[in-house]
């Protein structure tokens, strides 16, 4: 599988079919793709060990929980925001807060020792920053005679995001995020910590979106987000992801990971009735006195407990609502949870009836329980895969039934794992949740956290979880502090506090409705307005040359005082000319609601831009051939006769490289969505993955406009005919005139999996059009000589969906959790993309040429055979 020569994945590879969570998966803070586990250990040791031990095996976790109360008392002291002053931010010299732009020499700015941090681990080593470079090495066995080794490594223009973070309680990490959603955790000493932070910032990385020299509360008043989920411009899910972040909380730290609420009281009805409020929990209350029945239980813990010392104090929960046992215990079926779990559990698995085996088992012990308190992981909104025993791990007899502990029970109104997700993650969205969320709100991250209000509402836990209440770097004893460490790390820690007053509430979808159609600049997904989507037809060329590709809205190079510039929408007609239109999404003075001024070059043929040729004629201009980069700079071409890739320049107009690495003809082309790789695919059956993330950089004669070929991607019998690229999921997509759908990663190149249409059998089945969701959705069309059909299946290769369409399929586009087809036959339609059942339809009577969703599902583009644009937007009529 190397780029060396011609090899052939055969469709039947045999490969080691175990399971493991990909380290580069983490769009939206979010952990999606599996990948194949080639050192694969079904743990077989730990599960004798287990059955060996019987009923005489403890939790771990409550052996941690005894501990705790055996520890002396560690030091208190006074806490206060995590943010960094003026004089903070002033630690590098000027000479040094030149950027990387201004030397082509690189220097070294800071090295220091630090630990990187890996769910329940850590490996001592160095940080350096260069003027361009960000690296870590690995410095853990060097008393071991081992050299150090470089860990990992990332240029400065891809780094997003800096967050402040806190380790076991110490205001001491730092959590760097890429701009393919990579990120790493890296605890250092509170001094060094801010002083890395500074010298960063003085570097002035240019795609720096957000770093948090502020307090996080101060951050989240600043971002605007809480309003936007009040106008339900953002689903609870972004929000509660938005929040946990935010709140110190990631997916690098078993101890502070992302926390979610039960939301659903129903797990035995038949259907899961989402209009009636006795089918959800209460949000108001901490789980543990959801039942009514805990409430003098849990009072009367609080009101007895006393501590001699005076050290600590009063508490209702001994445990805590998320800490590293419990999610171990969510995730135990998922590698590398599994090796977690076990090695938590003194190298064995748990015994079977305490391991997660059944939902509707899991709430009934909740709330017969207040003592356990454990709320859910984000995985139950969006990974099926964690409830599945894909591993096919030996999980033990449960002693009742003797029945073997493999995927998790159900409840009764789930038919399967995606079933389960694709509900529950609606009920989330329901009204009844946007109604309470803000009260959870309170409990977890605001102002029902702590003190007095926290005491009323029953929700106060032991003081070690609360930042503030030790001060490990106090505690002389080494013993001693390795202990209080321990305890932090095991029993969990309270997320930063966000609010000091009560959230507000979110609209109705009534309120929304209302409010968002009288606004003056609406920030509107129409996949939540459908009832009032609205065609409206723009005049952009004729039916003797129509528009063949449209572009998504991109942002050109702009300053601070052209903020509300219009985006530009690059279009390509069938003779290959090029228009640059104006777009803005949101105009208050067009009874549109938007504003498209078509490029008025286009009618000027002495000054409208025209594709340099020749383009092969025996591969019409489609929208395949043809993607523009993110800063609308570049436009990407295939189909020439040379099998080259070219790139124009669309400020020069003209042709600025051109890149040959393919053996035939460019079929496809297509760029990720944060800027670093291009995706092309080939008559000669291959993939190319190229890097342009440097792309347009240096000056002068110097300056880079060639992308640069990073590897070939091998697997298919006949030409690619699309492709698909998502690198936040390390995940390139191709489809093929062989009727099959690869999936390799990016970085590696590695083949993942083959996906097949279901349901043709046939030998001239043809994949024709391939789209790509930030879930990890993998939607394809098919036909054959005799039918059209549409498929999706989740990036862990689950059938979600197959569905025959009456046309043949000539665009494709996934907006939220819908799939937009449009065909030849000149109809639209939207369906769910789990089950593909229908909910959007409108006959346009013309030949659809391609589909396009406007950044934030704001509008619909849709270039049509006549030479029209289709624009479907929100309107108030």
């Amino acid at each position: 599988m190397t780029a060396g020569g011609l090899f052939r994945i055969p469709l039947t590879l045999p490969i080691d079919r175990h399971w493991k969570l990909s380290h580069h998966e983490n769009f939206s803070r979010m952990r999606l793709k599996l990948c194949p586990n080639f050192k694969f250990d079904p743990h077989t040791d730990a599960s004798n060990l287990r059955d060996n031990a019987g009923e005489f095996l403890y939790f771990a976790c409550s052996s941690h929980l005894q501990s705790v109360f055996e520890i002396p008392a560690a030091i208190r002291r006074d806490t206060g925001e995590d943010n960094l002053t003026e004089e903070d931010l002033s630690l590098v010299p000027e000479t040094q807060a030149e950027g990387p732009e201004s030397s082509g020499k690189e220097k070294l700015i800071i090295s220091e020792p630090c630990e990187l941090v890996t769910l329940m681990s850590k490996v001592w080593g160095r940080l350096e920053v260069t003027t361009s470079q960000v690296s870590f090495y690995d410095t853990s066995l060097i008393q071991k005679d081992v050299p150090e080794r470089l860990d990992f490594k990332f240029s400065l223009s891809r780094l997003r995001e800096v967050h402040l973070r806190r380790y076991n309680l110490r205001r001491s990490a730092l959590e760097f995020f890429l701009t393919d959603q990579t990120n790493y955790f890296l605890n250092f000493t509170t001094k060094t910590r801010n002083k890395v932070f500074s010298r960063i910032l003085s570097l002035r990385p240019p795609n720096l979106f957000s770093y948090s020299s502020r307090s996080p509360a101060e951050l989240l008043r600043a971002s605007g987000l809480t309003r936007k989920w009040v106008h339900r411009e953002i689903t609870n899910f972004d929000y509660l992801m938005q929040l946990n972040t935010l709140a110190g909380r990631t997916y690098n730290d078993l101890s502070q990971y992302p926390v979610f609420p039960w939301i659903i009281a129903d797990y035995t009805s038949e259907t899961l009735d989402l209009e009636n409020p006795n089918s959800f929990r209460d949000l108001s209350k901490p789980i543990g006195v959801v039942n009514p029945k805990n409430i003098p239980e849990v009072k009367a813990k609080y009101d007895s407990f006393e501590d001699p010392s005076g050290t600590i104090a009063k508490f209702h929960y001994g445990t805590h609502y998320s800490n590293s046992a419990g999610v171990l215990h969510y995730l135990v079926r998922v590698e590398p949870f599994t090796s977690l779990h076990i090695e938590l559990q003194s190298g064995r698995f748990d015994v079977a009836d305490r391991q997660f085996h059944s939902i509707p088992q899991t709430w009934k012990l909740l709330m017969d329980n207040p003592n356990d308190v454990k709320e859910l992981t984000p995985e139950f909104f969006y990974f099926p895969e964690f409830l599945k025993n894909m591993n096919k791990f030996d999980l033990g007899l449960l002693q009742g039934t003797k029945e073997r502990v493999e995927d998790v029970q159900l409840p009764a109104w789930a038919s399967n794992p995606e079933d389960f997700i694709y509900l529950h993650r609606k009920a989330l969205e329901s009204e009844y949740v946007s109604a309470h969320l803000h009260e959870w709100i309170d409990l977890i991250f605001g102002y029902k956290q702590k003190g007095p209000k926290a005491v009323e509402a029953l929700n106060v836990f032991y003081y070690c979880s609360y930042e503030g209440a030790v001060d490990l770097d106090a505690i002389a004893d080494e013993k001693e502090r390795q202990a209080v460490e321990g305890m932090i790390n095991n029993f969990g820690q309270t997320p930063i506090q966000l609010l000091k007053e009560p959230h507000p509430q979110r609209l109705s979808l009534d309120e929304a409705v209302a409010k968002m159609l009288k606004s003056e600049l609406r920030r509107t997904n129409f996949t939540l307005f459908l009832d009032n989507l609205r065609p409206f037809p723009i005049e952009v060329s004729n039916e003797k040359d129509p528009i063949v590709f449209m572009s998504a809205p991109r942002s050109p190079p702009r300053s601070f005082l052209q903020a509300s510039m219009p985006d530009t929408l690059i279009s390509v007609s069938i003779c290959g000319i090029v228009g640059a239109h104006s777009w803005h999404p949101h105009d208050r003075h067009s009874s549109k609601g938007f504003t498209m001024d078509v490029d008025p070059t286009l009618n000027n043929a002495k000054t409208r831009r025209k594709l340099c040729g020749p383009f092969h004629p025996s591969l019409p201009l489609n929208s395949h051939l043809f993607v523009v980069s993110h800063d609308a700079k570049f436009l990407f071409s295939g189909g020439h006769w040379d099998s080259s890739l070219r790139v124009y320049s669309l400020t020069k107009n003209k042709t600025v490289a051109t890149v040959r690495k393919h053996f035939d003809l460019v079929t496809c082309v297509t760029l990720d969505q944060c800027g670093s790789f291009l995706l092309t695919g080939s008559r000669d059956t291959t993939c190319i993955v190229w890097d342009v993330s440097q792309l347009g950089s240096g000056s002068g004669s110097s300056t880079n406009l060639a992308p640069r070929p990073v590897r070939t991607l091998y697997g298919h019998n006949k030409a690619v005919s699309c492709v698909g690229i998502m690198t936040e999921l390390d995940m390139a997509v191709s489809g093929s005139m062989d009727g099959t759908v690869n999936v390799h990663t990016i970085q590696e190149g590695q083949y993942i999996r083959t996906l097949e249409p279901v349901g043709l059998t046939s030998l001239d089945v043809e994949i024709t059009f391939l789209a790509l969701s930030p879930q990890g959705h993998v939607a394809f069309a098919a036909n054959d000589k005799t039918s059209n059909s549409v498929h999706v299946f989740s990036v862990n290769g689950t059938n979600l969906g197959s569905k025959y369409v009456s046309g043949r399929v000539t665009g494709l586009a996934i907006a939220g959790d819908h799939l937009i087809v449009g065909d030849d036959a000149g109809d639209l339609t939207m369906s769910r993309l789990l089950r593909l059942h229908p909910v959007f339809d409108i006959p346009l009577h013309v030949p659809v040429q391609s589909v396009v969703v406007t950044t934030g599902n704001t509008h619909l583009l849709v270039p049509v055979r006549d030479g029209k644009v289709i624009v479907l937007g929100v309107t108030n009529s």
